[in-house]
């Protein structure tokens, strides 16, 4: 039996995969643009759902057969290690919890637009 070894993805190698064709017209223009796009509910402030509903929105278009990996032809290059959607989430949800300064479970646009820590 062949094990398949899946390795975790640094976030930054997981987050180029908004590299995906045609999302550029879909990229966000600042801050304010970021908070709209990610709060679905509109209520002014992005939970870790909205988050990561948004974060992971590349990968599942990469993810051709939706196996919750991406390999082979489906990584940005068609080269590196396999990332699954797991890993990814995981780590959002890490960087989200980074982000979130005052610890209320949301991000609001300041919290939005600091750099990760």
């Amino acid at each position: 039996m062949i094990r398949r070894r899946v390795m975790h993805a640094p976030l930054a190698v997981a987050l180029a995969l908004a590299l995906v064709p045609g999302a550029s017209a879909q990229q966000p223009a600042g801050t304010a643009d970021y908070l709209a796009r990610m709060d679905s509910d509109h209520d002014g402030r992005v939970s870790v759902e909205e988050y990561v509903s948004w974060m992971t929105y590349a990968f599942d278009e990469r993810d051709a057969n939706h196996d919750g990996v991406l390999e082979g032809a489906e990584l940005p290059g068609s080269r590196g290690k396999p990332v699954t959607r797991a890993a990814l989430v995981q780590q959002l949800r890490a960087r989200f919890a980074r982000q979130d300064r005052n610890h209320d479970g949301f991000l609001d646009a300041r919290e939005l637009a600091a750099p990760p820590q």
